[in-house]
């Protein structure tokens, strides 16, 4: 993933000094695509290993997070 955000950011940098191609305004929107799939499969790992508790310990987990558990 940091190979595709360099990248991204490479573009980023050539679009402020010159227009881009079309190749590279093609490459850009399916890198941008590819970086935000990518961190949403990470971030919804992140979501299914959270456990909320309480201060008296009790599970008090949305029930969204409860179920996206229950998908693997």
């Amino acid at each position: 993933m940091e190979k595709l955000l360099d990248r991204i950011n490479e573009l980023a940098r050539l679009k402020k000094e010159r227009e881009l191609t079309n190749e590279e305004l093609e490459e850009r929107d399916f890198l941008r695509e590819k970086y935000i799939s990518l961190f949403r499969e990470g971030l919804l790992e992140q979501l299914k290993s959270i456990k909320v508790v309480n201060e008296s310990g009790e599970d008090i987990t949305p029930q969204k997070i409860k179920d996206l558990k229950q998908q693997v």
